[in-house]
């Protein structure tokens, strides 16, 4: 994904090969322990031949081999934390850093002097299309008086939550317009599912494979969502006031646990166990949707946690790094 990403922005791109240690057999690690090695000499390559002024990493085990040749070519490292809470690798990873970017001021507590609140950086189309929810419906083909409902899992999908959707169409669809975003991995099956609603729901429903270009479209449309909890919710919601009913993945660690009680403790979401869908869904999204009240004070809330510089400010900080490693 980052590979086709990066073309279609005209940017260069070098993978680097790199593996994890923890929760492996021994062998798996020992093969691991030989990637990170190839990773490293691989970065410290790419560091010799494209000379960086500053380096900028967003965590995870592969950015390891990049930030330790940094450190050995003594060029300055911005880490940018956009979740909640750090992982393994973060964490080992900012004591070489000169500074830690984080979207909350609640993530600073873990880096001391070295953390700097960015906010998360928002795509421009976002913010675009934050201000006219009517255009972004009738790129949809929806009616732009109507409420409409934005549910996704993520690139890949969700399965828990598109079966459960799936499930409560036929109560959904006479209240309000479903955008549906199921990922490749279902798409098939959701296509015959939505084949069995009548003709009045299906015109109601706009199930999708992927989005890219439109993606900020289907967000700017909703005036709710349901979505897992990864890190773009703490940063693309709030901008957008968007109302979320949040389901975290339950083997994603604590990141999306820890994403998805921050905002709802804040009244910018509620949150939804994934073991509970079956069962929760639907009430869940009846109260919400029926409760104009409740929708327009977590708007509020989301619009307080707001922070749409955020990209700009990784910007001023990546300069000001590289300045001082230049005087």
């Amino acid at each position: 994904m980052e590979k086709r990403l990066a073309a279609r922005a005209d940017l260069p791109f070098r993978p680097i090969e790199t593996g994890q240690l923890r929760g492996r057999a021994p062998w798996a690690a020992a093969r691991n322990l030989w990637r990170m090695r190839s990773g490293l000499q691989r970065s410290l390559q790419i560091m010799q031949s494209f000379s960086p002024d500053v380096v900028f990493v967003t965590g995870g085990y592969v950015c390891a081999p990049v930030v330790v040749a940094a450190r050995r070519r003594g060029r300055p490292v911005l880490i940018y934390l956009p979740d909640l809470t750090p992982g393994l690798a973060v964490r080992w990873l900012s004591r070489l850093a000169q500074q830690v970017a984080v979207t909350c001021p609640e993530a600073s507590r873990f880096f001391g002097s070295k953390a700097v609140v960015t906010g998360y950086p928002v795509r421009p189309a976002l913010l675009e299309a934050a201000g006219d929810r009517a255009a972004a419906r009738l790129a949809f083909e929806l009616d732009a008086r109507e409420k409409t409902l934005l549910v996704f899992g993520g690139s890949r999908g969700a399965r828990s939550i598109n079966r459960a959707l799936i499930a409560c169409l036929p109560q959904l669809l006479p209240i309000c317009q479903v955008i549906h975003i199921s990922g490749r991995l279902d798409w098939l099956w959701l296509e015959e599912e939505a084949g069995k609603l009548s003709a009045a729901l299906r015109a109601r429903y706009r199930p999708f494979a992927y989005l890219d270009e439109q993606m900020a479209q289907a967000l700017g449309a909703a005036n709710l969502v349901v979505s897992r909890s990864g890190a773009a919710t703490l940063g693309e919601y709030p901008v957008l006031g968007l109302p979320s009913l949040l389901v975290p993945y339950p083997h994603a660690g604590r990141h999306q646990e820890a994403n998805a009680r921050y905002l709802a403790s804040r009244g910018a979401a509620q949150v939804l166990d994934d073991a509970a869908l079956g069962n929760g869904l639907l009430p869940a999204l009846l109260g919400l949707l029926g409760d104009e009240t409740a929708l327009v004070r977590m708007r509020e809330r989301a619009l307080e946690l707001a922070q749409p510089e955020g990209a700009q400010r990784i910007g001023e900080a990546l300069r000001a790094l590289a300045r001082a490693h230049q005087a």
